[in-house]
C-alpha cells in the first residue's frame, strides 16, 4: 500500500464523520391500542372449507389453489423475492471476472510505450483476471439482505393472504351458487302452486263462481312464475361461470359443475369478541409488518452511503502491444490494494437517497396501520353482522311457517268457496316473499360466517411475534 493511499484512508475516517446523515427521524409509528379482547381466536383447519361436508367443493378448491391466475402471479412474486435475496448475498464475497481487449489504436509517444512504437498504429491487447472484494465496514450489504430478506418473506405472506382471499372468495361464491339453486326450487314451487290456483280458477269460472278477469289473473300469475324459473336458471348458469373462472378453467368445465350439497348450516369455530391474537392471525397484516423491516434495512443501507467504501483490489494478466506477444513471459502483469471511495461533494445526492429511505419507512408504517385499522373494523363488522343474522333467521323461520298456514287456509277457504281469489292470491304473495327472505338469510348467514373466519386469518399460521414494534425504529439516527 502505497503512503499516499494510506495518507487517505487515515484522512477518511474523521472526514466520515463530517459527512453523516442529517436528523432525519421517522415521523410515523405503529399502531398499538386497539381494544382486542384478552381471548384468542380459535384455532381453525387450513383447509376449513371442508366444514361444509361438500365433495364437489373441496375438489374444486383444490383446483382453485392449483391452477388461480392471481395466486400463481403471487407465487411468481415469491421466486422473484428469493432470487433477489441470492442475488443481494451474492455482494458479500469475492468478484472475479475476466476482461480481455486487443485495440487499434495511435500509440503516444509522451507515454510509457518504448520509443520504437510511439506515433505509429499498433494493436495494444490486454488479458486480465480481476478480482474485487467489498468489505462491509459500515453494515451496507449486511442491511442489503436484510431489506431483500424482508422482502422475499412479504412477498411469501402475501401469497398466503391471496391464497385466503381466494378460498374466501371461492367459498362465498359457492354459496351464491346455492343460493341459486334454492331460488330455483322456490320458484318451481311457486309455478306449481300457481298451477294449482289457475285449475281452482278454472273450475270456479265453469261453475259460474268467479268470473273470466279471475281467470286471466291466474294465468298471468302462472306466466310470471315461468318467467322467474328461467332468470333464476339464468343466474345459476352465470354462478357456474364464475366459479369455473376462479379455478382457471374454459367453458369445457360447466357441465362439469353440479347441485352444491355444502351443510350451509354447519357451525364453523368462529370468535364471539375481536381476538388478542388478531394481528398474528392475518397474513396481510404480517406481510405489512415485513415491509417496515424492510424499510428499515433499505434506510440502515441509505445511511451506510455517508461512510467511505473499502474494497480489496486485485488484477494478474497480460499486456503488450501486438496480438503476437499478448502471453509471453515478460508482457504479465499482477497487482493487489486496496481501493476507497469517499463521499465528499455529491450536490445533495446521498442526503436525498437517505430522506427518500426514510420516508419509505414512514409509508410502510402508514400501510401497516391502515391494514390493522381495516383489520379491526372488518373482523368487528362481521361478528356484527354474524350476530344479527342470527337474530333474523329466527324471526323469519317464524314469520315463514306463519305464511305457509295462512296460504294454505286461504287455498282452502278458496277451493272450498268461503273467501275470493284476492286473499289467496295475498297469502301466496307473502309466503313467496318469506321463502325468498328466509334463503337469503341462510346465504348471507353462511358468507358472514365467511368473512369473519377470514378476518381472523383462516386457518393462517403466523408467527405470534411478527407484530412486534422493531425496536431499531426508535433509535435510527
Amino acid at each position: 500500500m502505497s503512503k499516499s493511499l494510506a495518507a487517505l484512508m487515515l484522512l477518511a475516517l474523521p472526514l466520515a464523520g463530517c459527512v453523516d446523515a442529517p436528523a432525519t427521524a421517522p415521523q410515523q409509528t405503529e399502531i398499538t391500542k386497539l381494544g382486542l379482547s384478552a381471548q384468542p381466536a380459535p384455532q381453525l383447519a387450513p383447509d376449513w372449507w371442508k366444514a361444509f361436508g361438500d365433495p364437489q367443493l373441496d375438489r374444486l378448491v383444490d383446483q382453485l389453489l392449483a391452477s388461480n391466475p392471481t395466486l400463481q402471479s403471487a407465487l411468481a412474486r415469491i421466486r422473484a423475492a428469493q432470487a433477489e435475496v441470492a442475488s443481494v448475498q451474492s455482494l458479500q464475497y469475492p468478484n472475479i471476472s475476466i476482461d480481455g481487449a486487443d485495440t487499434l489504436q495511435l500509440v503516444s509517444k509522451e507515454f510509457v510505450y518504448p520509443q520504437r512504437f510511439g506515433g505509429t498504429w499498433q494493436w495494444v491487447g490486454d488479458v486480465q483476471a480481476r478480482l474485487r472484494w467489498s468489505l462491509d465496514f459500515w453494515g451496507k450489504q449486511a442491511a442489503l439482505i436484510d431489506r431483500a430478506r424482508n422482502v422475499s418473506e412479504a412477498a411469501a405472506l402475501d401469497a398466503a393472504a391471496a391464497r385466503l382471499a381466494l378460498a374466501g372468495q371461492f367459498s362465498q361464491s359457492y354459496v351464491a351458487l346455492l343460493l341459486a339453486w334454492q331460488n330455483i326450487d322456490i320458484a318451481r314451487q311457486t309455478q306449481e302452486e300457481r298451477q294449482t290456483i289457475l285449475d281452482l280458477t278454472q273450475s270456479r269460472v265453469t261453475s259460474g263462481l268467479e268470473n273470466e278477469a279471475s281467470l286471466e289473473q291466474a294465468k298471468a300469475l302462472l306466466a310470471m312464475a315461468r318467467i322467474e324459473v328461467r332468470r333464476t336458471e339464468a343466474q345459476r348458469d352465470i354462478g357456474v361461470h364464475a366459479i369455473v373462472a376462479l379455478i382457471g378453467r374454459g367453458a369445457d368445465a360447466y357441465r362439469t359443475i353440479d347441485r352444491p350439497a355444502a351443510a350451509m348450516e354447519n357451525a364453523l369455530p368462529l370468535p364471539e369478541h375481536l381476538p388478542a391474537d388478531l394481528l398474528s392471525r392475518r397474513p396481510d397484516i404480517q406481510a405489512a409488518h415485513m415491509r417496515i423491516k424492510a424499510a428499515i434495512a433499505g434506510r440502515d443501507a441509505a445511511h451506510a452511503d455517508f461512510y467511505p467504501n473499502i474494497d480489496l483490489t486485485a488484477a494478474l494478466g497480460f499486456q503488450a502491444i501486438g496480438f503476437g506477444n499478448l502471453f509471453k513471459g515478460d508482457a504479465l502483469t499482477l497487482g493487489a490494494g486496496p481501493a476507497i471511495h469517499l463521499p465528499i461533494f455529491d450536490a445533495g445526492r446521498i442526503r436525498a437517497q437517505y430522506a427518500h429511505a426514510t420516508a419509505d419507512l414512514d409509508a410502510a408504517v402508514a400501510d401497516y396501520n391502515g391494514t390493522v385499522v381495516s383489520a379491526v373494523r372488518q373482523t368487528a363488522d362481521a361478528l356484527t353482522e354474524v350476530s344479527s343474522l342470527a337474530d333474523q333467521r329466527e324471526q323469519q323461520k317464524l314469520a315463514l311457517d306463519s305464511a305457509e298456514r295462512a296460504f294454505g287456509l286461504a287455498k282452502e277457504r278458496y277451493r272450498l268457496g268461503l273467501s275470493g281469489q284476492i286473499p289467496m292470491l295475498t297469502a301466496e304473495a307473502t309466503l313467496l316473499e318469506a321463502r325468498r327472505q328466509m334463503a337469503a338469510l341462510v346465504a348471507e348467514a353462511a358468507n358472514q360466517r365467511v368473512a369473519l373466519l377470514l378476518s381472523v386469518g383462516g386457518g393462517f399460521a403466523g408467527d405470534k411475534t411478527g407484530t412486534e414494534t422493531n425496536s431499531k425504529q426508535g433509535a435510527m439516527p
